[in-house]
Formats: C-alpha cells, structure tokens, sequence
C-alpha cells in the first residue's frame, strides 16, 4: 500500500514555458508523488515564480526534489519546505487570558490585591478550585513517550507534538483547555507521583502512549487515589471507537453481538481494553493473539495481566494459528502490525464478515484486498471509508465527566459513549462505507459528553 505520508511546498523560478508544458508536474509524478497545488506567486515575460505544493513518500524527499526540479533547463529552487514541520514551528498551543489587565484596576482584580480574596475562599472550601479557576475545564495529557503512535520508545522531548496535538483536538471537539505534560522516566511509581503532585490544577489526566503492561499499573492506581477522572485514551479511547463501530457494522450485516466469533490480534493495550468492553457490551466469544500465539489457559504467561486476559476469554479454547482462527469467524480486529492476513484468510471466514484492520499507518491486510470477501472494513487511516478514530470518544468522554463533577470512569461509563457515537449513524445513513460518524461532525461530542454525564451520575 502506498502511503503519501510528506507534504511539501517547493518555491521555484522557472520560465513560462516550464509551467506550461507540464514538466513540473511530471518531476513529482517521476518521484512517485502527487502534486496537490500549483500557485503563482510572481510572474513577468521572462519568468515565473511558483509554489508547488506535493505529497510524496519515501526517504531524503526534500533533497531528491530539489535535485529534480534543479536538473529541468532555466529552473531554480529556492527553498523546500515540509509543510508538516513548517506548522509545527514553535509549537501548536499558546495560553489566552480570559479576561481583560489593560488597567490598573483591572490588573488589581485579576491579580494583586484581589486574587487573594479568591485564594482564601478556596483555601476555606477547596472544593470552590472547580468554581474559581480553571480546574473544572483543563486535562493534563501526561505521557512517558515509552511508546509514541506505533513508534516506539522515542522519549519524553519526541513526544511532545503528539502531546500538543492531542491537547488541541481537547479544544477543538470539547472546548477543554488541555496541557502537554511528557516525563523524563519509564517508572511507574515515579509517574504516579509525578501525576499525583500536578493534579490540584487539573480537572482531568488524560494518559497517552504509555506502554503496555506499565500502563495498566499507572492507571489503576492513578484512579485508586485521585478525585478527578483517569483516563489511558490508548486503552479505553480505542475500546469506545471499535465498540461503536461494530454494534453499527454488525446492525448492517444483521448480526447481533452476542453470537459472533471474534478474532483479536494484539494483547497489548488497546487489545486488552477493546476485549474487555466488547464482552462488557455482550460479546461472548473472543480469541485473542499476541505475537506468540492464541491466549489460553494451557499457556504459561509471565506477564499476569495477560493470564488474566487468558482466563476470560477464548471459551473454545483455540490454540492453532491466526490464520486457523479466522475460519468460521465473523469479526478481526487487529490492533497490532502491519500485513498480518490475507484475502485467502478473510475468504474462510463466516459470510458478511467483518474486518477492522486498525494498525497505523498501514493496516494489517490492505483494505483494497480486504474488501473482495468482507462485507465491512475499517481501519485507523483517515484516506478509507470507517476511520476508526479516538478523538471520536476521548472530547466528549472528559466533556461528560467535566460537567457532571464526577471522577469514576466505569465501564458502564464507556459504553454509553460508545453507544452514543453509534446511535449517531441513523439508519438511512448506514451503509458499508458508513459505520462511523466522521471526526468532524459536531454532533459526535455533544451526544458523547451527554452520555458519559448521565451514566457517571448515576
């Protein structure tokens, strides 16, 4: 699968003729990309100055591109941008005050002297944080960057644009006020504490890649002591979205939760959550894989959280391979790597099928090939129909558990925010290539943060 994951803009000089002829377009084209925008910026008899904007993938892009471009007759490049690092410049967040110090009495009310009053009155009644600061409306999005999207350990600095990024999808689908917070250790007892220590100011933490099996840990016990929601979104966020995505492509191919087979690839994180709320919802029968095999009792586990996630699952005892799984079953999901089934396995499995290959950027069957058995596929990519998608349920999840003041994010919790996101695809909507609303449809956190607010208070 060909993935145009780069984006760049090159600003050229070049004669008109160049630009006529095409021969611009046919350098990105030789290089195996696309050209998405063609803009003049200064044009006279002699020349034209143009900015050629382009996706291509592959290595050293920049420096082959310029090369290119430089080899035409009469052409030069003066720069190069990759557009993705350009709008990451200085960063995606910055701080507004909310109300006006353009006075000295102004200054006074929102400052010295008179914040002092405020200071008292919450030191009297520290519930009154939620009140008078921004507490009720601000999430730490905390991170290690011991596994940062499906790259790795890239480390607490690496992690920051996903960080950033996820404080500002807060803003932009919850109107949440959300703050990067990545820490320099993979300790779990260190990360507690750390988040321990910082959560007076925060109404909400949200966790995020952080690595199985320390993950489970940090959460557990972050929720054990604090009287704010917790949330890892890599675990739950996940499990909201693929829950509410198959109730919908399970409606559409007419089959109902509780009677299909399941087929998991991948223990880790979101593989373990997604499990627990499908069964949580109904689901009966789940087969789980990691990368040595089925989980089941027979095996021997160091890790006690997959022993755990061996006992309550796989009810038929499967033990053969991944491939020997999927015969006769109705649902994959995979959570896990890239290119890990084939056409010739989904065509074992039971009719109108369904294949959510979720790995990212590249899934684990191309869902070109998947769709020549499978009656629905989804993966994680935002270029196929039914992008699976977190910012789908995180917003509207803390959204809910900001407003109705409670901290308990219960399972009953998450499902009533899957449901919600279903119940947002009608039924004259639905079809093969629509079981998921789109990221950008407003109603999507509103009806989300409805959801979670009546099932928290409950």
């Amino acid at each position: 699968m060909t993935n145009f994951g780069t984006s760049f803009t090159a600003t050229v000089r070049t004669t008109p003729e160049h630009h006529a002829s095409g021969e611009l377009t046919k350098v990105v084209t030789d290089l195996g990309g696309i050209v998405t925008g063609m803009d003049v910026v200064h044009s006279c008899h002699e020349d034209v100055v143009l900015e050629l904007t382009c996706l291509i993938g592959g290595e050293d892009v920049d420096r082959r591109l310029e090369e290119a471009l430089n080899a035409l007759s009469e052409t030069e490049v003066e720069h190069v941008m990759d557009t993705v690092m350009l709008i990451h410049q200085g960063g995606k967040l910055e701080i507004q005050a909310t109300c006006p110090m353009d006075n000295r009495v102004e200054l006074a009310r929102a400052y010295t002297p008179g914040v002092a009053r405020v200071c008292l009155a919450i030191a009297e009644d520290p519930s009154r944080a939620r009140e008078l600061t921004i507490k009720r409306n601000t999430v730490a999005v905390v991170t290690d960057g011991s596994a940062v999207l499906g790259l790795g350990n890239l480390g607490p600095e690496a992690s920051m644009p996903v960080m950033e990024g996820k404080a500002a999808l807060f803003k932009r689908f919850a109107d949440i006020d959300a703050w990067p917070i990545a820490l320099d250790t993979n300790d779990v007892d260190e990360i507690v504490r750390a988040v321990q220590l910082i959560a007076p100011g925060f109404g909400g933490i949200n966790l995020e890649d952080i690595s199985a099996p320390r993950c489970f840990e940090v959460e557990r016990r972050l929720r054990e002591t604090l009287t704010i929601p917790v949330m890892h979104d890599d675990q739950h966020g996940t499990a909201v979205v693929v829950l509410a995505a198959l109730k919908n492509a399970a409606r559409l191919v007419k089959k109902d939760l509780s009677s299909l087979k399941i087929v998991m690839s991948g223990a880790g994180a979101a593989g373990a959550a997604v499990t627990g709320l499908l069964m949580k919802a109904g689901v009966q029968d789940v087969v789980v894989f990691d990368s040595k095999g089925a989980l089941h009792q027979g095996r021997t586990f160091d890790d006690p959280d997959k022993a755990d996630l061996a006992k309550r699952t796989n009810p038929r005892d499967v033990s053969g391979t991944l491939a020997e799984a999927l015969i006769g079953a109705d649902v994959f999901v995979g959570v896990s790597q890239p290119n890990l089934i084939t056409a010739e396995d989904i065509s074992h499995m039971a009719k109108d099928s369904i294949i959510f290959a979720l790995s990212n950027p590249n899934p684990e069957i191309d869902p070109v090939e998947a769709h020549k058995f499978a009656a629905v596929v989804a993966t994680g990519r935002s270029d196929y129909p039914n992008q699976i998608n977190n910012v789908l349920a995180f917003p509207g999840i803390f959204r809910g558990m900001l407003d109705s003041g409670a901290h308990i994010i219960t399972d009953d919790v998450l499902v009533a925010a899957a449901n919600a996101i279903a119940d947002v695809v009608t039924d004259e909507n639905l079809n093969a290539a629509y079981i998921i609303p789109s990221v950008f449809d407003d109603g999507v956190a509103p009806a989300v943060a409805a959801a979670v607010a009546a099932a928290a208070t409950k």
